[in-house]
């Protein structure tokens, strides 16, 4: 792995590699022709006790804010320079994802039963508690235009959603018990989410949770994302299929991933021009691949430098043309794209 570290300032400067186009190692429909994009992937080594550091979010031109969840902070990395920063949080929070918006950084408190908000100028930590008794494990988390939380709850079986001038919470119960809610998207202020305990896609339309089938019991999500057309893409986790839901139409419609049974697709986002990017972790090293929404054609295949262990979430930016990934192998990493 080569790393450039420096020791004088303690700064870690990354590792860059330019991947060239490889074909996948099984072909779908439409593998023949493959689309043109391809990705210049740099990594930096987190110098935080690991081994998870995961789930970065962009918080403005030179700020990476990502979550180190087995110990129990959240972090901050400045691209331009490779500097680090780290607010150390409760023992046992176990921060599953963080997000950032003008007042500071949100991480939800998965072990500890709250959602957080970290003042990153003093420090300070403000926490809420979603309300019930059972498990209140605030799992994946995006926002609205009005600058208010939507999240899910994979032990709760609950989605939620927390209005942050008010401080107040509205939660709803998943139907089928054991769901698991996990990765969720806001589109157009409608979340999505899918659960890796069921075969469902969900929503929340008119205060009122609709949950809709999809057409293999056997499917298994874990993330999602939306194209600018509305619809909703989703990677089927046990089975090695990403899909597509139409919600004007209720049309369902699935494509295999290019390693197949061995795919295990986790991590995904859609970029500027609707390709929808998945990294398989059932190879090693993880690789990057993406479906072109329009032309249904798949990428070249592109592997992360360090190997990834697991790429378990990642965030596309659109100033910059990349995507932001985070790895069990304690690196936070940039995907940049060009076509």
């Amino acid at each position: 792995m080569m790393v450039r570290f420096n020791t004088l300032t303690g700064l870690c400067l990354g590792f860059a590699l330019t991947v060239g186009l490889s074909m996948p190692t099984a072909l779908a429909h439409n593998h023949s022709n493959l689309h043109g994009a391809s990705l210049e992937i740099t990594e930096w080594e987190v110098p935080y006790e690991g081994p998870r550091s995961r789930d970065p979010w962009v918080g403005g031109s030179d700020t990476i804010y990502f979550v180190g969840q087995r110990t129990h902070y959240v972090g901050r990395l400045t691209p331009s320079t490779g500097a680090f920063h780290k607010w150390d949080l409760e023992d046992g929070a176990g921060p599953h994802t963080v997000i950032s918006d003008h007042r500071g950084a949100w991480y939800a408190g998965n072990r500890a039963n709250h959602l957080g908000f970290l003042d990153v100028t003093t420090g300070e930590i403000t926490k809420f508690y979603p309300p019930g008794d059972g498990p209140r494990d605030v799992h994946t988390m995006d926002w609205d235009s009005q600058g208010n939380i939507w999240f899910t709850e994979q032990g709760g079986n609950r989605i939620g959603y927390f209005n942050t001038d008010t401080e107040e919470f509205t939660m709803y119960t998943v139907e089928r018990p054991r769901s698991r809610p996990y990765g969720i998207v806001v589109h157009d202020d409608q979340p999505w989410v899918v659960m890796l305990g069921t075969n469902r896609i969900a929503t929340v339309v008119d205060g009122e949770l609709q949950e809709i089938d999809l057409p293999r019991e056997e499917t298994r999500s874990r993330r999602l994302a939306v194209s600018s057309n509305g619809h909703v893409w989703y990677a089927d986790y046990a089975g090695g299929y990403i899909g597509r839901y139409n919600p004007n139409n209720g049309e369902i419609q699935e494509w295999r991933a290019p390693s197949a049974d061995n795919s295990r697709p986790y991590a995904v986002a859609m970029d500027q021009n609707d390709v929808f990017w998945i990294v398989e972790t059932g190879v090693q090293p993880n690789p990057f691949v993406g479906f072109d929404t329009t032309s249904e054609r798949w990428t070249g295949s592109f592997d992360v430098p360090s190997g990834a262990g697991t790429v378990r979430h990642m965030v596309y930016d659109a100033d910059s043309h990349s995507i932001w990934f985070g790895t069990d192998v304690n690196t936070v990493g940039q995907a940049r794209i060009s076509e």
